[in-house]
């Protein structure tokens, strides 16, 4: 199967309703791990390569080629996305090298620099024909997130859609990166009130999909309230982490003799495909 357009996903979850799972690829395993979850639930799915992951394989080319042969044998829709990008000159390798999505997320510049850079990577990203998503009210730490003012306004949101034509937006609602417990508190009045003011501006007339990041301190419920609300992207990394390296520490428990990886990292493999077809099912409201 070719890759997905992200675009198409996007839109189609979005007219539908309903969320899709846009899930972190920290390497090659949890890349097929994902593809496999897809699978499984018979549910498109979205891999995201942020920046951090990216420099972490000593640049984007190793681990997103390896990621778009995995998606493209995929049996489902499987679209490859660029999450997080604080530097334009990698969303510009991105769009050379396939991704069919990017991110810049300028959400720690003030208003007037973050709209200036986001157009112009926007701008290039558009005459690739690549879908391209952006920040605007900072999602960060625990505290910083979950800050008394720390969310996005919805006129602001509006403006910042209609300066830089982005296709959708990452929205600060009250979730945070890098939670390991599921107790974040969404703010489920305001993504209603963001999604209607981000409703028919998109570049072909219709609404500009809300993305959640720092969905992993999200509880099963809140998620699908949010989704409800209007919320279309779900971005999962940390707590699908933690299901891999956990299923690593009990094999490793298990066997103190075990030196070949592949002996423990195939049930880490599984144990993120499980918990993973699970959410794509919960965000697409199947199981909620």
């Amino acid at each position: 199967m070719t890759l997905a357009s992200a675009r198409d996903l996007m839109r189609e979850a979005a007219e539908a309703g309903t969320g899709i799972g846009a899930f972190n690829v920290i390497h090659l395993e949890t890349a097929e791990a994902l593809v496999s979850a897809s699978e499984r639930a018979n549910l498109p799915v979205i891999l995201q390569i942020s920046q951090n992951c990216a420099d972490y394989h000593g640049g984007l080319e190793p681990i997103g080629v390896a990621t778009l042969a995995v998606a493209r044998r995929a049996a489902t829709p499987v679209a490859v996305h660029l999450d997080h990008a604080e530097r334009p000159e990698l969303v510009d390798e991105a769009i050379a090298l396939g991704f069919g999505s990017v991110m810049f997320d300028g959400g720690k510049l003030d208003y007037d620099e973050n709209v200036r850079i986001t157009a112009d990577v926007a701008s290039r990203a558009r005459a690739a024909g690549v879908y391209i998503e952006a920040e605007l009210g900072e999602v960060g730490g625990k505290d910083g997130a979950h800050a008394r003012g720390v969310r996005t306004d919805p006129d602001e949101a509006r403006a910042f859609v209609e300066a830089t034509g982005v296709d959708s937006l990452a929205v600060a609602v009250g979730s945070s990166h890098a939670m390991l417990d599921r107790s974040a508190s969404l703010d489920i009045d305001l993504i209603g009130r963001l999604k209607s003011a981000l409703s028919g501006i998109g570049r072909s007339g219709g609404d500009v999909p809300l993305v959640l990041h720092g969905s992993s301190g999200v509880s099963d419920d809140v998620i699908v309230q949010a989704v409800r609300a209007g919320m279309t992207k779900i971005n999962v990394s940390t707590h699908l982490n933690g299901f891999f390296t956990r299923a690593i520490r009990e094999t490793l428990a298990a066997d103190e003799k075990l030196v070949d990886s592949r002996k423990y990292f195939s049930p880490a493999r599984e144990a993120v495909a499980e918990e993973a077809a699970r959410m794509l099912r919960l965000f697409a409201l199947e199981s909620a």
